[in-house]
């Protein structure tokens, strides 16, 4: 008994047997590092799903925010508060116009009316040098919807993507 307390101070006593017996090995790192690489390879795809499906929300929000300032700027063409000529749809020129502002012709100041604060950017668009209201595709009053194409005026907006979302249509389709 005096013996093994004997042998267990001499090896207290010794900083390297003391580190030894309290230290990891190199196979439980190993283990370890094995370990967490699976779990992040694991939360890898999770993570592309939700960055994913954050750009598709922005999408649908950017979509909506564009949507109602062209039926906002076409109710107000209705109503005589912007101009119109004879031959014009009624719908704004380009989308940069919403943001820009056209005169109030009611108002007899004539201050501007603006749709947008600023347009949005399409979330899908690659290329960030390129302006927010040219990363959009146009569609025409006078195109079909089968067949969008810009032309006079801009009647609808979609995402020039042809990535698949989530819900498994096409961005451009949205």
């Amino acid at each position: 008994m005096r013996r093994a307390s004997f042998q267990r101070a001499r090896h207290a006593s010794s900083p390297l047997l003391a580190a030894a017996c309290c230290g990891f090995t190199l196979i439980e790192l190993v283990i370890v590092v094995a370990i967490v690489a699976i779990l992040a390879s694991g939360l890898m795809p999770l993570i592309e799903l939700a960055a994913q499906r954050t750009k598709e929300q922005d999408l649908r929000v950017a979509l909506r925010e564009i949507r109602t300032g062209i039926d906002a700027y076409k109710q107000a063409v209705d109503e005589g508060r912007v101009a119109k000529k004879a031959d014009e749809s009624g719908y704004p020129p380009s989308l940069g116009i919403l943001a820009s502002g056209v005169p109030n012709e009611k108002d007899p100041e004539k201050h501007n009316i603006y749709f947008l604060r600023r347009v949005p950017r399409d979330p899908f668009f690659v290329d960030s040098q390129v302006a927010n209201d040219k990363t959009w595709g146009l569609r025409s009053y006078e195109s079909s919807p089968d067949d969008p194409h810009d032309g006079k005026d801009v009647f609808d907006v979609y995402s020039t993507s042809h990535k698949t979302g989530l819900n498994g249509v096409q961005y451009h389709k949205w």
